[in-house]
């Protein structure tokens, strides 16, 4: 803990140029005594610190001497707070980390990492709806994972029943504002949805890593065998491209888009499972979009347009 405070000492030094012990007490909410200790203890490691007395006195680093903690270039400095810093999902403690990493860049990449954390708003809400919570394990799972313990397990099954499983947790994936586990158990690798789980128990001992094991890749595999499943049935069809946009947005990954034709609307592909109404889904297109294959959901689309006319009447 003293270590850590000597560093955020030496980061705030280096942030404001010249610093009083009263000052460095408030900044790290420790005592005057415990501040002006610690500021001793950097310049007898050999820090270039020296002390002024009197009015306008204070703290000072030798010649505007610098350490770059960080080790950050410009560019990976700017990403990190693009990506983290407006994130609503980001921690307390991720904050905290954040605002010292903020003082331990060199004069020249702060004002641009500041700049970048207020450059992007995160909404994972849709409109006319509200951000879910986070689900209830989800900080104990990270910590397992970080920590690389196994954890005993206690799941809700499809069928509503809790079971409890030994597991090795490997990572965490976000898919949109949705959490998944994928861990290892003596049945292979397996997919958690983290809202199912109803509690978590971390043991001491280590998790078992596959050889290899990639968690990018990994979950790429669960998503592609999802997506095979989801798409048992397969569409052909044209659209216009005003609407490929909104498609691909619909559809996701289900949604292979092809090249323009000779009248300008674009080939695609479309996915669809045995769960999904593919005429219903496709109707809202209207004009936009033409299915040319399977001839059944040709049908269904032209009884939806025949019903459609039987309710609100032809055309004037």
């Amino acid at each position: 803990m003293r270590a850590d405070r000597l560093v955020a000492t030496l980061l705030f030094l280096q942030a404001r140029g010249r610093v009083t012990a009263h000052a460095v007490a408030e900044e790290l909410e420790v005592s005057i005594r415990t501040a002006r200790r610690d500021l001793e203890a950097l310049a007898i490691a050999g820090i270039p610190l020296y002390s002024q007395a009197g009015r306008g006195g204070g703290w000072s680093l030798v010649g505007g001497a610098r350490t770059d903690l960080s080790g950050l270039t410009a560019a990976e400095a700017r990403a990190l707070f693009l990506v983290a810093g407006p994130s609503a999902a980001v921690t307390p403690a991720a904050r905290a980390a954040l605002r010292k990493l903020v003082r331990a860049l060199p004069e020249a990449f702060r004002a641009e990492a500041e700049r970048a954390a207020s450059a992007v708003v995160l909404d994972p809400a849709r409109w006319d709806a509200t951000a879910p919570p986070p689900p209830p394990h989800l900080d104990a799972l990270q910590q397992a994972v970080v920590q690389g313990v196994q954890v005993r397990l206690g799941y809700r099954g499809r069928g509503g029943a809790v079971s409890e499983r030994l597991v090795h947790p490997l990572g965490l994936v976000a898919k949109g504002s949705t959490w998944y586990l994928v861990a290892d158990t003596d049945a292979g690798l397996r997919t958690f949805l983290v809202w199912r789980v109803r509690s978590v128990e971390l043991t001491d001992a280590p998790v078992r890593r596959p050889p290899g094991f990639d968690l990018a890749e990994t979950w790429r595999g669960v998503v592609a065998t999802i997506d095979e499943r989801r798409g048992s049935m397969r569409v052909s069809a044209l659209a216009d491209p005003a609407i490929v946009g909104w498609l691909r947005g619909h559809f996701g990954t289900r949604l292979t888009v092809g090249d323009p034709l000779d009248d300008g609307r674009i080939a695609l592909r479309i996915g669809f499972g045995a769960t999904h109404n593919a005429a219903m889904e496709l109707a809202g297109y209207g004009l936009g979009l033409e299915v040319l294959d399977p001839p059944e959901l040709r049908s269904q689309l032209a009884s939806i347009g025949t019903r459609l006319v039987e309710r609100y009447g032809a055309a004037p």
